[in-house]
C-alpha cells in the first residue's frame, strides 16, 4: 500500500487532512528504514473524533520558510502541546516520555496526530488566498509542521500563517519570497550571508539587523547553524543565559531536536525565518567537529570512541543529526533515494545561478582531526582525495558549465570553507602551515575546479565561505599555475566572499583586543598574495547587492554579542565589475574600518551609538564593552 493511498484512505471522514502533504513524514528519505516514518502505524494512534482540544496546543518556535522557487516554496512552523521535544529513542506503546524537570520524572504525552491548516496571499490580511491545506503532524517527527505552497508567481512576495484546525488558535504570519524564472531579466537582488550561530557565545543579532533595516530578498547560510558541544567544552553560556539544552554533547534524536529548539528561542533567530526566505546548507557542527565520509574527531568507530565518545556509532549519530535538522529547516528534500544530499541548485533569473555545496558530510575524504594533521599534509595533493565525492564533484562541474552555456551573469557558489590558500603560520619552517580542513586539504579537487573555470573561461564566480570566525575578501586566482598580478587582479577568475560568525569567536581568541586583532590581520594580507582583506575582531554578516552590471559586497561588525542590541559597523565594501572576474581597484574604495586591507588604509571613525539612554559618540574599543 503506498504513501498517496494511505493519505486518501484515512482523510476521508470528519476533517479532510493529509499525513504526506506534510514533508517531513518522508523527509529526508522515505526509502531509508533508519530515517523514514511509518505512516500505517502513525494513522492507527489517530481517531477523527476525539482531535486534540485546540487551547493545549501551542506554536512554540514561529514560522520559517525557505527554498523558494519560482512558483513554489517551503513553509515550516512547528505546533504541540509541550515544548519540549519529542525523545522518539525512548518512545513506547503510543506515548513518549518526556522528562518533567520540576518533579525530576518521566512523563506521558500522548502521540496522537495533529491537525494543522495553512494559507499562502498575496496581501497580509490573507484575503486573497493562493494555495492552502491541512496537514497532520505528530511526536513522531517532532511536532514540525513542512509544506510546499504552490500556484505562486515568481519574484513575487507572499504571507502565510498556520492554525489549529477548526480554531482561531494561530501562528505569527510570515512573509515569504518566489525566485524569478529562470529566464527572467531582473535588475537586482539582495542577499543576506550569515554562519557559525554558537549559543552560549553570545546573542543572534546579526540575524535581526536586516530585518530591522528590510534589506534583503533572502538569506544564506553557509551552515554551523548549531553546535554540538557540551556547554562549557566550546563558550560559556551562564553568564548571559544562554546555555545550550541538553547540556551534554549531543548523539541522539533527542539531543538533536532539542539543540536546535534552544537556538530557535532567539527572538532575532525567530524574526530572520519569519521575515526572510531562508537557503540553508549545513557545516560541520550540525553533526559533530570536523565530520568526513567515515568519522568526525573525536568519534571514528573504533573501540576506544565507542566507550568514551558516548556510545554511538558514526552512522547512527549523523542519521540522527540529519533526521532533526530535516525535520526543522525550511528546507526541500532534493532526492528522496539519498538521504544525505543536501547540496542543490537555484537560478535566480538570468541574473544568478546560486550553486549550494556540501563541502562537510556528503562524501568528503578523511580530513584533519587533529591527532593526524601530519598524514593529512602528505596525502593533501592525492589525486583521488574529493571534498565532496565523486557524485556531487561530477554534479558541480556540469552545474558551472550548465550555467554558463545558458548565459546566467553570475555564479554564486556556497561552500563552507575557504576556498583560496591561506597560509595563517607565522611560525617560519612550520611543516603545516595550511589549513587542511579547507579546501588546501584536498588540492586535486581545487585544481579540478579551477582547471575547469580557467579552461572553460567561466568567469563571473563568486564563492562564499563561513567556518573560520573571521572576514576574507580575495581574489580568485591558480597561485602557481596561472599568473596573477595582486595589484591589479590580473589572472584573477573570480572573487571568495568568506564571512564572519554571527557569534562563534574569533580563532586568535575571544577576548582578542581589536589592536592585537589588526596587527594580526596585517600580517595575513602580507603572507597571503590574493587575500586583499582580512578581519578578525568582529563578529556579523555581509549582504550581496547582485545586478547585471555588478556585485557589491557590505561587511557589517557588531560592536558586541553578548547582549542583544540592533548596533552594526558599515566595516568595508567591495565591488566586482562584471566581466572583470576580480575586486574592483582601488580595493574597498581603499578604506577600511577594521582589520587589513592590502594596498589601504584602516581609518577607524567614532561610532554614534542609540544606548537607548542617549546618543553617544563611542570608539571602536569602546563599544566592544559596552
Amino acid at each position: 500500500m503506498n504513501l498517496h493511498f494511505l493519505s486518501l484512505l484515512f482523510t476521508i471522514g470528519l476533517v479532510s487532512c493529509s499525513w504526506t502533504s506534510n514533508l517531513n513524514y518522508r523527509s529526508p528519505s522515505e526509502h531509508h528504514p533508519s530515517l523514514g516514518i511509518s505512516i500505517h502505524k502513525v494513522v492507527k494512534r489517530n481517531d477523527p473524533k476525539s482531535p486534540w482540544d485546540p487551547t493545549q496546543l501551542n506554536f512554540t518556535h514561529g514560522v520559517a520558510s525557505g527554498d523558494p522557487y519560482p512558483h513554489s516554496v517551503i513553509l515550516w512552523t512547528r505546533v504541540g502541546p509541550t515544548a519540549e521535544n519529542d525523545a522518539s529513542n525512548l518512545t513506547v506503546s503510543g506515548y513518549a516520555p518526556l522528562f518533567n524537570h520540576e518533579t525530576e520524572r518521566y512523563v506521558k504525552v500522548s502521540k496522537a496526530p495533529v491537525c494543522v491548516e495553512w494559507k499562502a496571499a498575496s496581501d497580509k490580511e490573507l484575503k486573497h488566498v493562493v494555495d492552502s491545506g491541512k496537514v497532520y503532524t505528530s511526536s513522531d517527527i517532532d511536532y514540525t509542521v513542512k509544506v510546499e505552497a504552490k500556484k505562486l508567481r515568481p519574484f513575487t512576495t507572499y504571507y502565510y500563517r498556520f492554525n489549529v484546525c477548526n480554531s482561531n488558535n494561530t501562528s505569527p504570519l510570515g512573509r515569504t519570497k518566489t525566485t524569478p524564472e529562470a529566464d527572467d531579466h531582473i535588475t537586482k537582488v539582495g542577499i543576506a550571508v550569515f554562519s557559525c550561530s554558537n549559543y552560549p557565545f553570545g546573542f543572534f543579532n546579526a540575524y535581526g539587523n536586516p530585518v530591522r533595516k528590510d534589506s534583503v530578498d533572502y538569506v544564506v547560510h553557509l551552515g554551523d547553524y548549531y553546535y554540538e558541544y557540551k556547554n562549557g567544552a566550546y563558550g560559556w553560556g551562564q553568564s548571559i543565559g544562554r546555555v545550550p539544552q541538553p547540556d551534554k554533547e549531543i548523539t541522539t534524536l533527542y539531543d538533536y531536536r532539542k539543540r536546535i529548539a534552544t537556538y530557535r528561542t532567539d527572538i532575532d533567530l525567530v524574526a530572520s525565518h519569519q521575515q526572510f526566505p531562508w537557503i540553508p546548507v549545513w557545516d560541520d557542527h550540525e553533526v559533530a567537529d570536523n565530520t568526513w565520509r567515515d568519522g568526525m574527531a573525536h568519534l571514528n568507530n573504533t573501540e576506544d570512541s565507542f566507550l568514551h565518545d558516548g556510545g554511538i556509532a558514526v552512522d547512527q549519530r549523523k542519521m540522527n543529526a540529519v533526521r532533526a535538522y530535516f525535520e526543522w529547516m525550511p528546507i526541500r528534500q532534493v532526492e528522496m533515494d539519498d538521504n544525505l544530499r543536501i547540496w542543490r541548485s537555484f537560478k535566480i533569473g538570468k541574473l544568478v545561478d546560486l550553486i549550494m555545496l556540501d563541502t562537510r558530510n556528503y562524501d568528503r575524504s578523511i580530513t584533519d582531526l587533529y591527532w593526524n594533521t601530519d598524514y593529512v599534509h602528505q596525502i593533501s595533493n592525492d589525486a583521488g582525495r574529493s571534498l565532496m565525492g565523486p557524485r556531487q564533484e561530477s554534479w558541480f562541474y556540469n552545474e558551472l558549465s550548465t550555467s554558463a552555456k545558458r548565459g546566467a551573469t553570475w555564479r554564486i557558489i556556497g561552500s563552507q570553507i575557504i576556498f583560496s590558500r591561506l597560509n595563517q603560520s607565522r611560525a617560519s619552517g612550520d611543516e603545516n602551515p595550511l589549513n587542511y580542513d579547507a579546501w588546501d586539504g584536498y588540492q586535486a579537487n581545487k585544481n579540478r575546479t579551477l582547471d575547469l573555470l580557467y579552461e572553460k573561461n567561466i568567469g563571473n564566480n563568486i564563492f562564499l565561505a563561513g567556518d573560520s570566525h573571521a572576514s576574507w575578501v580575495s581574489d580568485l586566482a591558480w597561485l602557481g599555475a596561472k599568473p596573477y598580478d595582486s595589484v591589479t587582479g590580473k589572472g584573477s577568475i573570480g572573487v571568495e566572499f568568506a564571512g564572519t560568525a554571527v557569534t562563534s569567536p574569533c580563532p586568535y581568541g575571544a577576548n582578542i583586543t581589536l589592536a592585537a586583532a589588526n596587527n594580526a590581520s596585517q600580517w595575513l594580507t602580507a603572507a597571503n598574495e590574493e587575500l586583499q582583506w582580512q578581519d578578525l575582531y568582529y563578529r556579523g554578516y555581509f549582504e550581496l547587492y547582485i545586478s547585471p552590471q555588478q556585485v557589491e559586497a557590505k561587511y557589517f561588525g557588531l560592536p558586541t554579542v553578548v547582549t542583544r542590541n540592533n548596533w552594526e559597523i558599515s566595516l568595508a565594501n567591495f565591488t566586482v565589475k562584471a566581466g572583470e572576474n576580480k575586486l574592483s581597484r582601488p580595493v574597498g574604495g581603499g578604506i577600511v574600518e577594521s582589520g587589513s586591507l592590502k594596498g589601504g588604509k584602516l581609518v577607524q571613525t567614532n561610532v554614534t551609538v542609540d544606548t537607548g539612554n542617549g546618543t553617544w559618540f563611542v570608539s571602536h574599543e569602546d563599544l566592544s564593552v559596552l
